[in-house]
């Protein structure tokens, strides 16, 4: 065994391709729905309890904190989409290769940044 393999463990340092970068944020804004979705669910919670909680609620989502959370929650939910179906698309045999990988990454980044802005055009 090789005892002078190189090691780099400081990540800071290592430079990752565009494919990576997607996958690990895809990742990540899984675990944010899934934590995203327990806010909406309550905020649904609130809304159906009564009308006047409902007139409240609808209030509260007027200030632009809560209008952040639920356009954080929309914009994980659109980059998760949007990166789920190159997922898809790699399943089915479609961008595969290492130039179609990076290419598909590039285009689905592209279609998340245009949801998500629609999504704060919509919520805004």
């Amino acid at each position: 065994m090789k005892n002078q393999r190189p090691v780099n463990l400081d990540i800071s340092t290592i430079k990752l391709p565009i494919t990576a970068i997607v996958s690990i944020l895809h990742r990540i804004s899984g675990v944010f729905l899934f934590a995203g979705v327990a806010v909406l669910l309550w905020l649904l919670d609130g809304s159906l309890a009564s009308e006047e909680q409902f007139v409240a609620l609808q209030e509260t989502l007027t200030q632009p904190v809560w209008q952040f959370i639920v356009w954080a929650v929309v914009a994980a939910l659109a980059y998760h989409m949007a990166m789920g179906v190159r997922h898809l698309f790699m399943d089915c045999g479609i961008g595969e290769s290492l130039k179609g990988g990076r290419l598909g990454a590039k285009l689905a980044l592209a279609v998340a940044v245009v949801l998500i802005v629609l999504a704060g055009v919509w919520i805004w």
